[in-house]
């Protein structure tokens, strides 16, 4: 016996074996697919929401560069990523992580998802997708009757039409909201006369034809960073996103967006698109999509929704109202691996008229030729999974009631945090939450009473002391890994717009519990008192009663 390791080879009966279903059910992969269930069973039972451990540490895992030479067993891949990945991944289904847009998945999502990777179809063409087609148009049929509710003729006539299309599924919110501007953009300077249409000319030759000077997309401070991305992409240019100013409710100012429309026009900047936001990423509200969408007629502009968070509140009989108005957008963005609960990363962009598509039209003689079934004639992406199967499956085995549950108890359980911290003397609310999104401060009592007294200079010192210390608080709560909430930088008028950091949370999981969110406080509150941050809050006590006891002087004064 030499002891030596049994090593993988290499050679073409290994590589039919790979390939291969295993028959036996105590078969090598057969144990090693239980064993990694078991496994990652454990991993979701737990609450912590991240190991402490230094990503540079993390990073000496993944340093080597070279492409093995010779294989590895399945078996000893497995053990390494079980290992180095899953060990060190960050346990986003927690019901302590709270920070992001993404929450726990509902279990039976990993075994169904076993059968798209099984069948791995691709929805680019119906040669290699079959009923997977079918099945993404009636899911996007669904949402479609979600947002704009049509009646039953209108979907039997639309939704299995090749020659049109309610919607494009897309693998995620950018690409659903690049979709749709695309097709804005085409739908802008359409064929007229000698001009053969931006889609084939470019959009140099459209501007000069149609005698503008540029075209805009017009959205609130609060819109998602991958408008300015498909600005970009598009070749409008990252300043054709022209934001306006919202009110101290983080939605968009009606009157100042119709003076923007104005100005524009008389630039012969041509207003492209209007965007409403249904559920804002930093403080989850909706903008006022009925009067935006009037503008939107007005200006002759195509208007577009991003709903990817708070689209599936039209689930909610008793919330829908927040989103009144999105069924006159021309298109509608959802994620559906935020709150229609699939896995990373599906989007979808459903269009009200199904001609709308058609001006991104795009054919193939090899595969999406004109006339075919092939979805990907009207989509940006090419080669895509069948994601759409999860969304079909969490449609049906949740439905409506389930998903209104869901929704219902995310705004309900923000509203009950919202109520713990304006109860607790050391925190500050600083946005209520409209659907299930808020913000808040470490920010005690008395810092708050001198915050209401002092002039700009002094709420600046005070809103920068206390920046310093909702950092710490943010990254070190993070580094501990028992709970998350995340942060993002806001500007409220109150404080003369002065940039303060604020804790920012989701409550989308709905294994998040109002003792889990208590604990969340308390561990915040037991931060602020190690030593490494003393000096800062020493600090911002002493400004607090310097502001304080100048206003009594005064008061005494007068």
């Amino acid at each position: 016996m030499t002891g030596k390791k049994k090593s993988a080879q290499a050679s073409l009966e290994a590589m039919y074996r790979v390939f291969t279903v295993p028959e036996a059910p105590d078969s090598t992969l057969s144990r090693i697919d239980q064993d990694i269930s078991r496994n990652m069973a454990g991993f979701l039972q737990e609450h912590i929401v991240a190991v402490e451990r230094d990503l540079s540490d993390v990073e000496k895992n993944f340093s080597d560069y070279a492409i093995p030479e010779k294989p590895v067993f399945v078996s000893e891949q497995a053990q390494f990523l079980l290992d180095k990945l899953v060990a060190n991944s960050v346990h986003t289904a927690s019901p302590a992580f709270i920070g992001h847009m993404t929450s726990a998945l509902p279990y039976f999502m990993l075994p169904l998802s076993k059968i798209m990777i099984a069948l791995n179809q691709n929805l680019v063409k119906t040669e290699t997708s079959k009923a997977f087609t079918p099945l993404e148009r009636q899911v996007l049929g669904m949402i479609h009757r979600l947002v704009y509710k049509q009646d039953g003729p209108f979907y039997r006539k639309w939704m299995q039409d090749p020659r049109y299309s309610l919607g494009a599924m897309c693998s995620g919110g950018t690409i659903a909201n690049l979709s749709a501007l695309w097709v804005a953009r085409n739908r802008a300077f359409p064929a007229e006369g000698s001009f053969r249409g931006l889609h084939e000319e470019g959009l140099f030759r459209a501007l000069r034809y149609y005698g503008h000077e540029g075209a805009a997309i017009v959205v609130s401070d609060r819109g998602h960073y991958s408008l300015r991305k498909a600005a970009d992409v598009l070749g409008l240019g990252r300043d054709a996103l022209v934001s306006v100013e919202t009110d101290d409710d983080n939605r968009i100012q009606i009157d100042a967006l119709r003076d923007k429309c104005l100005e524009l026009q008389k630039q012969k900047i041509k207003v492209m698109a209007i965007c409403g936001v249904a559920g804002t990423t930093e403080t989850g509200n909706v903008d006022p999509l009925d009067a935006m969408a009037d503008i939107a007629t007005e200006f002759g502009a195509h208007f577009h929704v991003d709903a990817a968070w708070g689209g599936p509140t039209l689930f909610s009989r008793t919330h829908q109202h927040l989103l009144r108005g999105i069924e006159k957008a021309d298109s509608v963005t959802f994620d559906a691996h935020k709150q229609l609960y699939v896995p990373m990363g599906v989007g979808l962009v459903v269009f009200r008229d199904p001609s709308l598509a058609s001006a991104v039209e795009h054919h193939a003689q090899y595969i999406i030729r004109k006339g075919s079934r092939d979805l990907g004639s009207t989509t940006l992406e090419g080669s895509r999974p069948g994601m759409s199967m999860l969304i079909h499956s969490g449609l049906r085995i949740l439905g409506r009631e389930g998903y209104e549950i869901l929704i219902d108890q995310g705004i309900e359980k923000a509203r009950t945090f919202a109520d713990m911290i304006t109860a607790d003397p050391d925190f500050e609310l600083v946005t209520k939450p409209e659907l299930n999104i808020l913000t808040y401060r470490y920010c005690p009592d008395k810092v708050q009473q001198a915050l209401t007294m002092a002039n700009e200079l002094q709420a600046e010192r005070l809103n920068t002391c206390l920046n310093r210390i909702t950092k710490f608080i943010q990254k070190t709560q993070r580094e501990r890994g028992k709970a998350f909430v995340s942060r993002t930088r806001l500007e409220p008028a109150h404080y003369y717009y002065f940039p303060c950091i604020v804790f920012r949370v989701v409550l989308a999981n709905p294994l998040t519990t109002p003792e889990i969110l208590s604990d969340i406080l308390e561990e915040q509150k037991t931060l602020v008192q190690e030593a490494e941050i003393a000096d800062e809050i020493a600090i911002l006590e002493q400004m607090a009663d310097a502001v304080l006891a100048s206003e009594q002087r005064s008061t005494r004064q007068a």
